[in-house]
């Protein structure tokens, strides 16, 4: 059986960077090689894409040092020819990766086999590749961006389309789609961080964000939030008013971005649900929702970047949430269709808030979810009886069958 060849497309700009080397550490070492020749693309955080870096499945989370995309001694620029679609993947001679790693950015990312061609470098063919599985969180690579340029070239790729993906990274879209279609979400505000008190002073923002949070009825506490970001990063909770605390909020999620969510703090359940769609025009399949429980509670306590990947004794997964099967089942049925409103493809997780009443409200959703050996998208379809291994195997065979 001729293996198809597999990118697998990890790092990145965007500050999941780290998660995203280990989540390819997973999927690396649990696709099957007697199916698939997989191929490590890195991209470092200055957006460098390379092959022959380090391996990736020497990363894991244990370590106490999170990973990263670097340069090395044999690592070789890769350089794509989009018009040659799955033949236009090259690696570049060493040298040039240096003297590329010295230009700017913008000018790197517009480097080009023709270019290269010019100045005498050596290109050497990767062969033909299948599809490609951008491993890929955050802006930049989750967000359409990445999914666009394998449009463009018609190579096959893992995951959602460049719509689904650009709206899905942007929380404030994601609840305009899903309130137009019945879906309730957390009560909230949007504001630009650019244009609050026109950048007068701290004080004046706080004011205007006690104003504009008393208007919409918000109930304290509140968490500020980036809209474009992931894995809680610039996620502050203000327990109560404090034009001070809202304001040094705002100024932590717009490091993120200028697009800024100011939402109710929720009471209820947080319940993750994880979809899996491998063959497109199929009904989308749906795990046993799963709960991350805190092992480590408190009045202040939330789901943090650390909660998630730094104390691996801050929290656990339990799949099934221990929650009645009625509610169980409203949470799978809910989040198959907001992953359709969204014109989902491939997999995603839809997080949601089960209320004391037994409302859902959805939260998020991720179109390229964590495959860290914690990550709940895993955990859950294991629990639901899909491996690791079979999840890969189904979502390339899905894509290269197309």
């Amino acid at each position: 059986m001729t293996k198809q060849r597999v990118v697998i497309l990890y790092g990145g700009q965007a500050d999941e960077h780290p998660i995203s080397c280990i989540s390819a550490a997973g999927v690396l070492k649990a696709i099957d090689r007697e199916r698939f020749e997989p191929i490590p693309v890195g991209i470092t955080r200055d957006g460098i894409w390379i092959v022959n870096g380090e391996d990736p499945r020497n990363w894991d989370l244990g370590s106490g040092e999170l990973p990263e995309v670097r340069l090395s001694e044999h690592s070789q620029p890769l350089v794509l020819d989009i018009a040659r679609s799955g033949d236009g993947f090259y690696a570049g001679s060493h040298e040039t990766l240096v003297a590329a790693a010295e230009r700017p950015a913008g000018y790197r990312a517009a480097l080009s086999p023709q270019e290269l061609h010019a100045e005498g470098a050596s290109l050497t063919s990767l062969g033909h590749i299948d599809a490609v599985f951008p491993v890929l969180h955050g802006p930049y690579g989750e967000d359409g961006s990445v999914q666009g340029l394998l449009e463009v070239m018609g190579v096959p790729y893992v995951g959602c389309s460049v719509l689904a993906s650009a709206v899905c990274m942007d929380k404030h879209f994601t609840k305009v789609l899903l309130k137009s279609a019945g879906i309730p979400v957390a009560p909230g505000i949007t504001v630009d961080a650019r244009t609050v008190a026109c950048g007068e002073s701290i004080e004046a923002a706080g004011d205007e964000l006690v104003g504009l949070v008393r208007k919409a009825g918000l109930k304290y506490p509140v968490f500020v939030k980036p809209s474009r970001a992931g894995s809680s990063f610039g996620v502050t909770k203000v327990g109560e008013e404090n034009a001070k605390d809202l304001a040094h909020a705002l100024f932590e999620a717009s490091q993120h971005d200028w697009r800024v969510l100011i939402e109710e703090g929720i009471e209820a359940r947080e319940v993750e649900c994880a979809v899996f769609n491998p063959v497109e025009g199929e009904q989308p399949q749906t795990s046993w929702p799963g709960e991350i429980v805190l092992d480590k509670p408190s009045d202040e306590a939330f789901y943090d970047f650390d909660s998630k990947y730094m104390d691996l004794t801050a929290a656990h997964v339990e799949v099934p949430a221990q929650l009645p099967e009625e509610t169980l089942q409203k949470v799978r049925h809910i989040a198959a269709k907001a992953f359709q409103v969204v014109d989902g493809r491939g997999l995603s997780r839809v997080d949601c808030y089960v209320l004391p009443d037994g409302q859902i409200m959805v939260n998020e959703i991720n179109t390229m979810p964590g495959f860290t050996p914690i990550s709940m998208y895993r955990q859950a379809w294991e629990a639901t009886g899909i491996s690791y291994s079979d999840l890969i195997t189904q979502l390339i065979e899905g894509v290269c069958a197309e």
